[in-house]
């Protein structure tokens, strides 16, 4: 392991993931408490990357265990028995999951357009965003293609919420948003949670604190590039 500097390191961390997945919430809260562990030695700015798992998902959304049924073949068992162990993975961690689970899977494509302004108006509020989204929908089973739970997400992280309206209601940073889904696709990122530090070091999926922190310290090290998969 390459050792901690002895002056304080910043790190830039790109989070693609996707405000519908359950690991991406995992993961973040996951990466966070990691940070506040090396800090404050280790400091990082966050900015979330759009990706979405699934683009072609209607307006109306669809019921969770036919699409995951349709996805991967799973019964109802095995749908339980994994929505039991994210959802101890999550406690573990600070993130909450609803019980229930989420009843319905929906389009995150505007989610990811108002991500896109956040990041604009600042990574912080971005930060809020994001965090506030995967809450509305694994904790309280919002709906997060709805204007109303977005705006009010938007609101609460400090942004303003009748600009966050305006750009619902047109196809404002649509280009964009689908520009930078395809960059990272491009790049080879097919799953996600990705984290990617310093445009150069991969950690791939929900990983525990202690990988993260790991990580963290080997690159504020300045170790070569690595890869880490779950």
């Amino acid at each position: 392991m390459a050792p901690m500097t002895t002056s304080s390191s910043h790190l830039k961390i790109d989070f693609v993931s996707d405000v519908s997945c359950p690991w991406c919430a995992v993961g973040l809260s996951s990466l966070e408490a990691a940070l506040k562990r090396v800090a404050p030695e280790v400091t990082a700015e966050l900015h979330f990357q759009p990706f979405e798992l699934n683009p072609q998902m209607p307006p109306e959304g669809q019921d969770t265990f036919e699409h995951l049924n349709q996805k991967y073949g799973s019964s109802r068992e095995q749908q339980a028995q994994s929505r039991e162990m994210i959802r101890q993975r999550g406690a573990a961690v600070g993130f909450e999951f609803s019980a229930e689970g989420r009843p319905r899977v929906y389009n995150t494509f505007n989610a990811h357009r108002l991500l896109h302004w956040a990041e604009l108006e600042s990574p912080a509020k971005q930060a809020a965003l994001k965090k506030l989204l995967l809450q509305a929908y694994f904790t309280d089973s919002q709906n997060p293609s709805d204007p109303e739970v977005l705006v009010r997400a938007a609101t609460e992280a400090g942004l303003d919420a009748a600009r966050a309206r305006e750009i619902l209601d047109s196809d404002e940073y649509a280009a964009e948003t689908r520009e930078r889904e395809r960059m990272y696709t491009d790049a080879g990122i097919h799953s996600v949670p990705a984290i990617i530090i310093n445009d150069q070091h991969l950690i791939s999926g929900g990983q525990p604190v202690e990988v993260f922190e790991r990580a963290l310290k080997q690159i504020a090290g300045a170790a070569p590039s690595s890869v880490v998969s779950a």
